[in-house]
């Protein structure tokens, strides 16, 4: 196949992928299995933050005062414009970086493209739309490496900086925090209809602004020590990643149902059972941790809260002492609509994540 042979706006890149975006990720028990291994090695002094956290990055530390962040992130299409697809998978990889408290360096392209399927101007639309990316956040994309695949893949691996006191784990949450998400739920079900065909025009442009908007809000929030923990939420949906901030702190986590940002047109398309494979796997997997308490809509909140996203936003662990502080940060970003809390930390409970109705 060529060029003179396909229209670009003809192609649908998801219909060469069996997953979408980080719902593509393998289910969360599947890689546990995978990363268990009988080969333990010594931990590396000047490794911060490995693999054994189910962190966003690996941190290496280069001097007294600063290190490295060190992430790859890649997946199937989420969407069928070439441009967006990799636009989106270069703002989720960057966002990793970020999710650190860190600063994006330079970027690296690993892709994979079905040469011999999908014309080679496809291929050249992803690689524009992860410049633009770049580009946004000042880095250069230096290179990278390519393969002929079946399904198109592609993501980035993107190499940070951060001062050691700024760097943000996932597991370093403490008892009392506040929670706080920047972006709205719901981009996984959106996905889904999208790849059924059913998304309504007006409901792509929300999906999208959501799916290519870059968490650089990360590097801001380093400096802010009761910012006690930092992640982003991806392919194993809130439930998920709430679910390893609490177990990683040794603590429960409360999350309240009724505040947490929804993309509303994503309820509906739950209503009528459109909701990504990935969402099943992620409730396979944490269920059993999760007590729901009366009045919550359980229904609805089975498919939202494992809701695989791609590109999510920051899940922050922030002491309420600085509230104010926070609060300020992101009315000057933007994010006016994100200033209420989601949730909190507690104490150990019977369950790592207790959803009810906000007090």
């Amino acid at each position: 196949m060529n060029d003179m042979e396909t229209n670009e706006q003809d192609i649908e890149l998801t219909a060469f992928a069996h997953g979408s975006g980080c719902g593509c990720k393998i289910a969360p028990a599947v890689l546990q299995e995978i990363l268990k291994t009988k080969d333990v090695r010594p931990a590396h002094p000047a490794l911060l933050v490995g693999n054994d956290s189910n962190d966003d990055a690996a941190v290496y530390q280069i001097n007294e005062d600063e290190a490295l962040i060190s992430t790859t992130d890649f997946f199937t299409p989420v969407v069928d414009d070439p441009f967006l697809f990799g636009k989106i998978a270069a703002a989720n990889s960057v966002s990793d970086v970020y999710a650190m408290g860190g600063t994006p360096l330079i970027a690296l392209s690993v892709f994979g493209f079905p040469v011999d399927a999908l014309p080679i101007s496809a291929a050249q639309k992803i690689i524009e739309g992860a410049q633009a990316v770049c580009r946004e956040v000042n880095i250069p994309l230096a290179g990278g490496h390519s393969i002929d695949s079946k399904e198109p893949i592609f993501g980035l691996a993107v190499t940070g900086s951060v001062k050691t006191a700024h760097i943000k784990r996932n597991n370093t949450a403490r008892e009392g925090d506040l929670l706080l998400l920047t972006k709205p739920l719901g981009t996984g079900i959106l996905a889904a209809a999208h790849k059924r065909k059913v998304l309504e025009p007006e409901h792509y442009e929300e999906w999208i602004k959501v799916l290519t908007h870059v968490n650089s809000l990360g590097s801001a929030l380093g400096p802010i020590d009761e910012v006690h923990a930092l992640t982003d939420v991806t392919g194993f949906g809130l439930l998920g990643h709430v679910h390893e901030m609490a177990a990683g702190s040794g603590l429960s986590a409360e999350i309240y149902y009724d505040a947490l940002p929804v993309l509303e047109s994503a309820r509906g398309y739950a209503a009528q059972r459109v909701v990504p494979d990935a969402t099943y796997r992620n409730w396979n997997a944490y269920n059993k941790d999760v007590k729901f308490a009366a009045g919550v809509p359980v229904m609805e909140a089975f498919t939202l809260l494992p809701d695989p996203q791609t590109n999510g936003g920051l899940l922050i662990s922030v002491a309420p002492a600085a509230w104010e502080t926070l609060e300020e940060l992101l009315r000057s970003r933007g994010y006016q609509h994100h200033l209420q809390p989601i949730g909190k930390m507690t104490a150990p409970s019977e369950a790592s994540i207790n959803v009810m109705l906000k007090p």
